[in-house]
């Protein structure tokens, strides 16, 4: 018999779930610790603010770890993404019903898994396993995920961050702001991702503000680090 195809979210959420688990272990690999360990000899947990992220490795070891954490952060979102992608484009994934085949082994699944796969990856950097649920902001991870995505997002996420961060340096703010911005491009400039990229720019923005939830409190008693980017 033939087989059916069908682009039905809640079929593809139960059938697609390894490519969910596999981003999310990717998101959770704890890229912070391993740097601040490995060429600096030291738990990054245990300076600045405590952060995994990219911008406790900026303050705390410098330029460089602040770099490198920035990019293999990012890194997990765009592996998480494109792996899922490739993988939903070539494995078909079936289940017998009837004597027959019902299958969802179409380029449309992917653009319904694709985003999910991003919240994955960034859920995992964020309460990462191998930290006992303790992780980083989401923010980097969030910007290699949306890079792959949608580029117009992730150009209105960099023009936003730097339009807030250069004149305040409050790189937390930029952040918040940058992943609403990034999340709402998203959805008004690529319609193929329909609720699941909703559902991205909702969930991811949640985590996000969640996440800056002590940042938010600095801001307030006007306590907050700010970022010199343009410092001499």
């Amino acid at each position: 018999m033939t087989p059916t195809y069908y682009n039905m979210p809640l079929i593809i959420a139960a059938l697609g779930w390894p490519y969910v688990l596999f981003a999310f272990l990717v998101g959770s690999i704890p890229f912070g610790l391993l740097v601040s360990r490995a060429f600096y000899k030291r738990d990054i947990r245990a300076a600045g603010s405590g952060n995994i992220g990219a911008a406790n490795a900026l303050r705390t070891l410098g330029p460089r770890a602040g770099a490198a954490v920035l990019l293999l952060d990012a890194l997990k979102g765009v592996v998480a993404v494109e792996v899922a992608a490739w993988l939903l484009l070539r494995v078909p994934l079936a289940l017998p019903l009837g004597g027959g085949e019902f299958t969802i082994g179409y380029p449309g699944r992917a653009f319904d898994l694709m985003p999910v796969a991003g919240i994955a990856a960034i859920y995992g950097h964020c309460y990462t396993p191998w930290l006992r649920l303790r992780g980083g902001k989401g923010v980097a991870t969030f910007l290699g995920a949306t890079l792959i995505l949608s580029w117009p997002a992730a150009l209105a996420f960099a023009a936003i961050w730097l339009l807030v961060v250069l004149p305040t340096g409050l790189a937390s703010l930029g952040s918040m702001l940058a992943v609403v911005a990034a999340g709402l491009t998203l959805v008004a400039t690529s319609p193929e991702y329909g609720a699941s990229g909703f559902l991205y720019a909702i969930l991811c923005a949640f985590i996000v503000i969640l996440k800056h939830r002590e940042n938010i409190a600095r801001m307030s008693a006007g306590t907050e680090n700010r970022l010199r980017l343009l410092r001499r």
